[in-house]
């Protein structure tokens, strides 16, 4: 992947768990877990509401997601909504 098919929010997702560094499995898994979201509300993940994170929960639960795999998420889109 070339620096430029990195988006400007990935890139700057990226360097935000640089400090302190993230362990290489957890910025994949948060980086997944943001663009799924993003593909959810069907625009930037910069642009979400909270109620896009509460119908974004309530589908995850509807298609029976894991609680681990639904709490990654939460994990991940809260680091997100803080680092912007």
């Amino acid at each position: 992947m070339t620096d430029k098919a990195i988006s400007p929010l990935r890139r700057r997702l990226i360097e935000d768990m640089a400090h302190p560094p993230a362990w290489p499995q957890t910025r994949h898994e948060y980086i997944r877990h943001v663009k799924r979201f993003a593909d959810f509300v069907g625009r930037s993940a910069d642009k979400a509401t909270a109620e896009d994170v509460h119908r974004y929960q309530l589908w995850l639960a509807s298609i029976g997601t894991t609680v681990p795999s639904v709490n990654a998420g939460a994990s991940a889109l809260r680091f997100f909504f803080r680092s912007r």
